[in-house]
Parts: structure tokens; C-alpha cells; sequence
């Protein structure tokens, strides 16, 4: 597979990360000011944001057709997710495919080593974070984030659709921009898929028994994802839904 991308962008896109114990850029957007001195700082932080957004936008623009990969960070190798997560990151790049993730461990390492292996495009989105130490090790292009939100812009907007193992907050909140997206057509035909029926069923049964039965989403809503329990079915409904996308460009043509 052909492995030629932006010729500046060999190295990974970084940033000056915070030393032990600092604030994080993003804790300091977001935290409410007392000194005078600081009243006056958060507009210069759009400069840090825009020019965040440029590198961001900059390195990715020559990835190619991609599909974005989430899970936990803390999924250990001998957890059958992380070998599954593997085996769809060779999938991916055999189908010409870049992969996309997070850039850390866990199920991010393995997609990223699984694509890796299959001489794909592997490519790492890391964000600053005080308890975990940049990209992992199967990474041949990665970008360093200081701001949540920037990092998903860049995951939406370079992705064709979004597989979403096991995982916490990080992954939930990334599953739910996909979803918010979709719903409000600010994306169309993103396939959005989730692996593991049996770890995602509880969150299905609330969003049908009670978020869906108290009107607070529509019944369309619910079919906005599709839950797998192997990679060759997460292929399976990533084709299916970047068919039905092409398909209704044709119609609108």
C-alpha cells in the first residue's frame, strides 16, 4: 500500500505538552479565572486554538479514505477486544483503509498495530492528557492535541464513519458526538459501529426503555448505530453503510 502522504508531515505534528502537575491547556480554557491579571486571556487562546486547527487540518489532508477506531485505553492484550481490534486494523488497511485513533494504548494501540502490520496507514490523534505519555509505539503518522474538541473535529471530518469498542467517558463522549451528528444532519451516511453486544447492551436497553420511551429522542434515533461482535461484521456494516451513502448521492444526482 502506498504510504506517500504530506511531505511535512513525516514526523508527528506536536506541541509543547505541560510539565508534571501543570494545568492542562484545556483545564485552563475552561477554568473560571479570579486574578485580574487573567481577565483578559481567553481571547488570545483562540490564536493557540486556530493554529491548532491549521497544523491539525494541515497534517491529515492527504490520509485518504479512513475509518476512525475507539476504545478504552486501559483494554489489556489479553482481552479478547484487543485481538479483535487487531484484526479489524488489518482489515481496514487491506481494504484500503487508514486508520484512525486516539494514539494511545489499549484498544487505540492495537487498530493502530493491526493496521500497522497490514502496511496500512496508521495514523494517531493524541490528546494532552496528565496521566498518559503521547503515541504509542505503531504509529507512522501521528498529531498532538491540547484541546478535546479540535481532536474531534479531526476525527469527524477525516473519517468516513466511526467503530466504537469497549470503553469509559472518552469513548462514550466520542460515540455520542458521532451519534449527535448524525441525528441532526450535520453528517450524513457515517456509519457508526459498536463491538460487543453484550458490553453495549445495557446502554441500548436505557436509550430504548427510557430515553425512547419518554420522547426525548425519536424512534429513528435507535437505528442510527449497528452493535457487532466480530470484525469481519464491523466490515460488513461499514460497507453497508458507505453503499447506502454512495447510493443516495446517485439519487440526489
Amino acid at each position: 500500500m502506498n504510504h506517500d502522504m504530506n511531505p511535512h508531515n513525516h514526523a508527528p505534528v506536536s506541541f509543547k505538552t505541560e510539565e508534571p502537575g501543570e494545568r492542562t491547556a484545556d483545564a485552563s480554557l475552561l477554568a473560571p479565572e479570579q486574578e485580574t491579571s487573567f481577565l483578559h486571556s481567553d481571547p488570545w487562546r483562540i490564536m493557540r486554538i486556530q493554529a491548532e486547527l491549521v497544523a491539525g487540518f494541515d497534517a491529515l489532508t492527504d490520509v485518504g479514505p479512513a475509518i476512525a477506531v475507539f476504545g478504552s485505553a486501559r483494554m489489556k492484550p489479553e482481552n479478547p477486544h484487543y485481538a479483535m481490534a487487531v484484526e479489524l486494523g488489518k482489515r481496514l488497511a487491506d481494504a484500503n483503509f487508514a486508520v484512525i485513533t486516539g494514539g494511545g494504548p489499549g484498544v487505540m494501540e492495537a487498530a493502530n498495530k493491526g493496521a500497522q502490520d497490514a502496511g496500512g496507514k496508521s495514523v494517531g490523534l493524541s490528546i494532552e492528557l496528565p496521566f498518559e505519555e503521547g503515541h504509542n509505539a505503531f504509529i507512522d503518522l501521528g498529531v498532538n492535541f491540547r484541546y478535546f474538541f479540535v481532536r474531534k473535529v479531526m476525527c469527524v471530518k477525516y473519517s468516513l464513519g466511526f467503530v466504537v469498542f469497549p470503553g469509559g467517558f472518552g469513548t462514550m463522549d466520542e460515540l455520542f458526538e458521532a451519534l449527535t451528528l448524525v441525528s441532526t444532519r450535520k453528517v450524513s451516511g457515517f456509519p457508526v459501529v459498536l463491538v460487543g453486544s453484550e458490553y453495549w447492551g445495557g446502554l441500548i436497553s436505557w436509550l430504548e426503555q427510557t430515553v425512547l420511551a419518554e420522547g426525548m429522542i425519536s424512534p429513528s434515533d435507535t437505528s442510527l448505530f449497528t452493535v457487532v461482535d466480530t470484525a469481519e461484521e464491523a466490515m460488513d456494516a461499514i460497507a453497508k453503510g458507505l453503499h447506502k451513502l454512495a447510493t443516495a448521492k446517485i439519487s440526489d444526482e
